[in-house]
C-alpha cells in the first residue's frame, strides 16, 4: 500500500482536474524537477496508487467512508471548492440546499489517515461548522 506525501497529494490533485496535464505543468505546479514529476509517477503507478490518468484511485477492502456536511462563510464558496478538490481523500463533493453549503465524500484506509482528512477540511480557510458521520453498512 502506497503512503501519500504532501507531494504525491498535490499531483493528485492536478491529475483531477486535469488528467492529462502535461509532466512539465505538473511539475511548474508542484514546484519540483520534471525528473522529479515523472519518478513519483511512475511509483504512484506501480503500487497501483494510480490506476489510470483520469485519476482513478485505488479501492480499499477495508476502506472508512464518511460523509461530511460543511457549512461555509459567506461568499467564500469557490474558494473553499478549490481548497478541498486538492484533498485527494476527499472522493467527491456536492453543492447543496439547506442548513449545510457542500457535501464531501470522504474514504481512507486507515483511521490516522481520516483523522487528518478531519482536520485538513476543518482548517480551510472559509468553512465554519462540519459534521461528519461514517458509513457503517451498506444496505
Amino acid at each position: 500500500m502506497h503512503i501519500f506525501d504532501d507531494l504525491d497529494r498535490k499531483l493528485i490533485a492536478v491529475l483531477r482536474e486535469d488528467g492529462r496535464a502535461p509532466v512539465a505543468k505538473l511539475a511548474t505546479i508542484a514546484g519540483v524537477s520534471r525528473a522529479t514529476v515523472q519518478s513519483r509517477l511512475d511509483r504512484l503507478l506501480q503500487s497501483g496508487a494510480i490506476l489510470g490518468f483520469t485519476v482513478r484511485a485505488r479501492e480499499h477492502h477495508a476502506e472508512i467512508r464518511a460523509i461530511m456536511l460543511i457549512e461555509v462563510a459567506g461568499k467564500s464558496t469557490t474558494a473553499v471548492i478549490r481548497s478541498l478538490r486538492a484533498i485527494p481523500e476527499l472522493h467527491a463533493l456536492h453543492t447543496t440546499n439547506g442548513a449545510w453549503d457542500l457535501i464531501a465524500e470522504i474514504r481512507t484506509d486507515t483511521l490516522q489517515n481520516f483523522d487528518r482528512v478531519l482536520r485538513d477540511v476543518r482548517m480551510t480557510d472559509g468553512i465554519l461548522n462540519s459534521e461528519t458521520s461514517l458509513l457503517l453498512s451498506t444496505i
